[in-house]
């Protein structure tokens, strides 16, 4: 089975004084996350769409739901954790419970405030977590990277032919990343920055499929402004 789970469990305080998490303000005409998961809808490979969500805010959610969406039986509104693989592993957790696991499930993830993703990014996911038990999306480098260890001086500057930029989805076989995360120590498990790093500690492989420039992540007002210019004129689901 396929699953997918949306990410909206963080509360996005750069985005400066709003009452609401990020992915609950309005990008066009309707909420970012209505954007995000009418994406995910368009692929019938879902048996279910999770979305993990702050505690406080699943009511609000399901209302978005029913108003943009209609009822609709394939997603479900889940309470995400305390952090990002912590709202994961609930998804799993959610799965387990109610429709077992086997080694060949996976499970699709994606921030709630990438609107912008397209049908063609979340299918190459999908049918590389056949090939992958881990796959990240990714896209090439335009500007150096430089490194710096202190925050004062340059400490290297990496080989660009070398350096992407991640990307959601990230997509996993459930089973394995459940035990490899369950394998990791406290220490590991504080300094994880997303979902694909759990395997990366354990030196296990992570494949990768190609995103796009304006699968952008809305982060601040600035993102913000630049994810309605593309909304638009059109460019984001040609």
């Amino acid at each position: 089975m396929v699953y997918a789970e949306i990410l909206a469990g963080g509360i996005g305080r750069r985005m400066g004084n709003n009452d609401m998490p990020k992915q609950f303000l309005m990008l066009g005409n309707k909420p970012i996350i209505i954007h995000t998961l009418e994406q995910f809808l368009l692929v019938s490979e879902f048996s279910k769409i999770i979305i993990g969500c702050p505690r406080d805010w699943m009511g609000y959610m399901n209302d978005l739901i029913l108003k943009y969406i209609g009822v609709d039986d394939k997603v479900v509104v889940i309470e995400g954790g305390a952090d990002r693989n912590g709202t994961i592993m609930n998804a799993c957790k959610y799965i387990e419970l109610n429709f077992g696991l086997t080694s060949k499930d996976i499970l699709v993830t994606h921030d709630a405030v990438r609107p912008l993703v397209d049908y063609r990014i979340i299918t190459d996911n999908i049918k590389a977590c056949k090939k992958y038990d881990a796959v990240d999306t990714i896209i090439p480098v335009a500007d150096t990277i430089v490194e710096s260890l202190d925050g004062k001086v340059l400490s290297s500057v990496p080989i660009r032919d070398y350096l992407y930029l991640g990307q959601t989805p990230q997509t996993f076989k459930i089973k394995e990343l459940v035990n490899t995360y369950e394998s990791l120590t406290d220490e590991e498990k504080k300094i994880l920055t997303d979902a694909c790093k759990i395997f990366v500690l354990k030196n296990k492989k992570v494949g990768f499929v190609q995103g796009e420039e304006y699968n952008l992540k809305i982060t601040t007002m600035h993102d913000l402004k630049l994810a309605n210019a593309i909304v638009e004129v059109g460019l984001n689901h040609d």
